[in-house]
């Protein structure tokens, strides 16, 4: 690729900021929207919330012609072009749940070239001759979201997803995109392979999403321990993931019995009521969402704080997938799994089931690394991200294993022992064979290899069977072996395995826990870190949001999300300079909502003793009326608001030293009852003292605005 032109990273910033209000590019971003502005294709890899959706936007907005979005869920779809359109992008979807008229107001507009991007299901493009229609029309490029569902090594195929190969031949000039979150090093190679992408520059930035917590527990009275969990999150959004439809609706009743906003999702219900459980859940009128794995990948909810799987999931890759629905704001969340040996029982049950003997092979092989990984004695996320080919170079502290750490010992010599007889049974077999010829089993199929001759034959039959595998699902975590799906799942050594082959490095290894379902361990829950004094704000803040787009019809995250709050809360912006400044405020933003926050922020400031440098935009409207000598009613219906918060604006005047006078403001009796009310408890009045001995049609913004002013 050849280098970008300083003019193009400078206009690339400048929508960045303008139309999304980021500060700056995370890592290869700004590479992969340069390429594309060129004409070139491109693979991305980016986990969960690491921003993949700029990579094809920006550069939609910076080319000729509309950018086409191919995304498999139709709620997804809605989601983004809502947020889009709050940012001023011209962004539309065709799908099958358009009315008549309404798909045809989008082909009209994508043919009047009044869209900049297009999103679009994959049954959609390539069928009903939407392709010919394309020939007329200028692309800018393709972008193909969730792209792991092209291929048969990924978790979620979708035998549709496989015809988008025919995009680049039919259009050869067409920059293409393909992005996912879940891929491994297999799924990766098919994905290019099946959507011809072979001069496409792969972009992978790693699986680690830092702000998780994984943590997993032994299943034990599972609805106590997820109540326990819960009890501790109220007020906070998350998902519980169970297997069964049944166990959905089982565990969604019991919540709300004991008082949880929640409500059950699965396939089996009518789409109607699915979509009216989702659309409560990203309003933030439910607090928990129930469901099997038919919910969520739509879900652009960014302030999921936590994600429960009740029952074991089948690979790790929906598990990444699963937990990765939380903290896609980047801020403090949890994972928490319930693990039971039944739940293994049950999923080998469903996979015996499948009638094609590779795809079963495939499917057990991915269980078996789901079942280390809830086994696991070292740093979860090492583990996790092992599993896609990513190595961390020290441990997370942040998950179970590395809070609660377990007992060391040094494995130096059984460690060289499970490599030896690796490297001795020719790297061709898989562990169980090789942990057989460790202990010395007495099989056929041994004597018939002539496995029994071997120089690490039976060299390990001072320890059990668990024992041994757990050491080498240690040694395959931290990257000693590898285990070759594509190969039978047999054992491989990596180079890091010499060293410690030849005794030039030490290793020490976690011994296995000994199972108590009834120890209780005492970790801090993770929380969004705010300041004592920037909570109260953060709340009223949130409030707001809700209010606002509740009126709108939206939800919240679409006006802000927790992450730019939390910076509005910490950096409490005066200005519209100041606003425009904090991460995720663009100028479509700052001229909707902005006065509505700045005023917020300024009130919450005066209240608290933190005087805000001038007044702010709505203040100013405000005081203008005040000066123009209209009353608190008059003020209200002109600003068009309610008579509590224009109360509220005018008493920020009156701390920020302009000259309100509240009796030209109220009505005349009633503001010489307060003022009589005041001058009878004088400087000792407090607030509950002069509300109580009020009557009730003096309202409590009516106090507030005397009481300010006297």
């Amino acid at each position: 690729m050849t280098a970008a032109a300083p003019d193009l990273s400078t206009a690339i910033h400048q929508t960045l900021q303008k139309v999304y209000g980021y500060p700056g590019f995370r890592p290869q971003q700004q590479q992969i929207i340069e390429e594309l502005i060129q004409g070139e294709d491109a693979f991305v890899l980016m986990p969960t919330g690491g921003g993949k959706s700029l990579c094809y936007q920006i550069p939609a907005l910076h080319r000729p012609g509309v950018g086409i979005v191919v995304s498999p869920l139709i709620s997804l779809m809605k989601d983004q072009v809502d947020a889009l359109q709050a940012n001023g992008v011209a962004a539309a979807f065709y799908n099958s749940s358009l009315g008549s008229d309404a798909a045809r107001e989008v082909l009209a507009r994508l043919h009047n070239h009044e869209l900049d991007l297009l999103y679009i299901s994959p049954e959609r493009l390539v069928s009903g001759g939407f392709l010919e229609r394309l020939a007329d029309i200028d692309i800018a490029l393709f972008a193909i979201d969730e792209a792991h569902c092209v291929s048969q090594w990924g978790h979620d195929f979708r035998p549709e997803y496989a015809a988008l190969g025919q995009l680049r031949e039919r259009f050869a000039d067409i920059p293409i995109i393909a992005l996912t979150a879940t891929a491994d090093a297999q799924t990766r190679d098919d994905i290019v392979r099946v959507l011809n992408l072979h001069h496409a520059t792969r972009h992978v930035t790693g699986f680690d999403r830092p702000n998780i917590r994984y943590t997993v527990l032994e299943k034990h009275k599972p609805f106590e321990q997820l109540q326990a969990f819960l009890q501790k999150r109220r007020g906070e959004a998350g998902i519980v993931y169970a297997l069964s439809r049944r166990k959905v609706e089982e565990v969604a009743d019991k919540l709300q019995m004991n008082g949880i906003r929640a409500a059950a999702y699965h396939a089996g219900f009518p789409a109607g009521q699915r979509d009216q459980v989702q659309e409560r859940f990203l309003k933030d009128e439910l607090q928990v969402v129930v469901a099997t794995v038919a919910f969520g990948m739509g879900i652009d909810k960014p302030n999921v704080r936590f994600v429960v799987h009740y029952d074991l999931p089948k690979h790790i890759e929906g598990y990444y997938q699963e937990t990765g629905r939380a903290g896609r704001d980047g801020l403090p969340s949890e994972a928490l799994l319930l693990y039971g040996a039944q739940d293994v029982v049950t999923a080998r049950r469903l996979i015996d089931n499948n009638q094609n003997p590779e795809q079963q092979r495939i499917e057990v092989h991915k269980l078996n690394a789901m079942v280390a990984l809830a086994e696991a004695v070292t740093c979860r996320r090492r583990v996790l991200l092992g599993y896609f080919g990513e190595q961390l170079e020290q441990d997370c502290g942040n998950c179970d294993v590395c809070l609660d750490p377990p007992e060391r010992f040094d494995a130096t010599v059984d460690a060289q022992k499970a490599l030896s007889c690796v490297y001795r049974v020719g790297q061709r077999f898989g562990i169980k064979h090789v942990i057989d010829v460790l202990r010395g089993a007495d099989t056929e199929r041994i004597r018939s290899l002539g496995h029994d001759r071997l120089s690490t034959y039976g060299i390990g039959s001072d320890k059990s069977e668990p024992e041994w595998l757990s050491i080498f699902r240690q040694l395959i975590h931290l990257g000693y072996l590898l285990q070759d799906i594509a190969n039978y799942s047999v054992l491989k050594l990596t180079p890091a395995a010499r060293p410690l082959l030849r005794g030039e490095i030490p290793l020490q290894l976690a011994r296995p826990r000994i199972k108590e379902s009834s120890k209780k361990t005492k970790r801090p829950k993770a929380a969004i870190a705010l300041a004592a004094n920037e909570e109260p704000l953060f709340d009223e803040l949130r409030q707001l949001r809700k209010s606002l787009a509740d009126a709108e019809g939206k939800p919240p995250y679409i006006v802000f999300g927790d992450a730019t709050l939390v910076q509005m809360a910490r950096e409490k912006p005066q200005t519209e300079q100041d606003l425009l400044n904090i991460s995720g405020v663009g100028q479509a933003k700052l001229e909707k909502y902005g006065s509505d926050f700045l005023d917020a922020i300024s009130v919450w400031c005066m209240h608290n003793g933190e005087q805000a440098t001038e007044l702010t935009p709505a203040l100013r409207d405000t005081w203008n009326l005040v000066q123009q000598g209209l009353d608190l009613d008059a003020i209200a219906s002109a600003r068009g608001q309610n008579l509590k918060d224009t109360a509220a604006q005018l008493v920020a005047l009156i701390d920020a030293g302009q000259a309100v006078f509240p009796e030209r403001l109220i009505a005349p009796r009633k503001y010489q009852l307060i003022e009589s009310v005041l001058e009878d408890f004088g400087s000792e009045a407090d607030w509950q003292t002069l509300r109580d001995a009020l009557p009730p049609l003096v309202a409590d913004h009516e106090i507030r605005l005397v009481w300010a002013g006297w």
